[in-house]
């Protein structure tokens, strides 16, 4: 299981091969590219899945599992309700809350998103976990817990998780694209 993880998204729709080629060797990225149709979708997940595989990245499809098996990705990324059917391959489920990991366990989640923590472009304004809810929340899953929402290398050393996820925070020119550990 990776310990950086890249959310794709519109905004870095300009920078994301640049992004992914920054990433420490072994790293994940989650696909979600929504903004496109579909054909463009598909076409775009191929190319930089391609890319990231030559690093030696683990590529996530945000989607069904059974989508996600039919464009070649490693796993299917989603809510517990969205990834609960289909045959066994990485299931990232997002989680907000402790109803929500209870959802992840029964879906057979492989690994948990759990967001917002801080403050994030993505949802202005929404509620975020803050540091004491986010550990507080995160000795409940028994899969890995992946931090999400206003991450960066900052975050991650003061929240002490080595597995975290970032759209801005490894998309941007000056991000940094290292785990805690460095």
């Amino acid at each position: 299981m990776p310990e950086l993880w890249l959310i794709s998204d519109a905004r870095i729709d300009a920078s994301l091969e640049r992004a992914v080629g920054r990433l420490p060797r072994g790293s994940g990225l989650v696909f979600r590219h929504y903004h496109l149709p579909a054909p463009e979708r598909r076409a775009r997940f191929r190319r930089i899945a391609r890319q990231a595989r030559r690093r030696g990245h683990t590529v996530v499809l945000a989607g069904t599992v059974t989508e996600a098996r039919r464009w070649r990705s490693e796993g299917a990324y989603g809510t517990a309700e969205r990834l609960a059917s289909g045959t066994a391959m990485l299931r990232l489920i997002t989680v907000h809350s402790l109803r929500e990991i209870g959802r992840a366990h029964r879906s057979r989640a492989d690994a948990v998103l759990l967001s917002p923590v801080f403050a994030t472009r993505s949802h202005p304004g929404a509620k975020t976990l803050g540091v004491v809810r986010f550990r507080l929340l995160a000795r409940w899953p028994r899969v890995p817990v992946i931090a999400l929402g206003g991450m960066d290398q900052a975050a991650a050393r003061r929240l002490k998780v080595k597995r975290w996820a970032a759209i801005d925070g490894l998309a941007q020119p000056h991000a940094r694209a290292f785990s805690i550990h460095s």
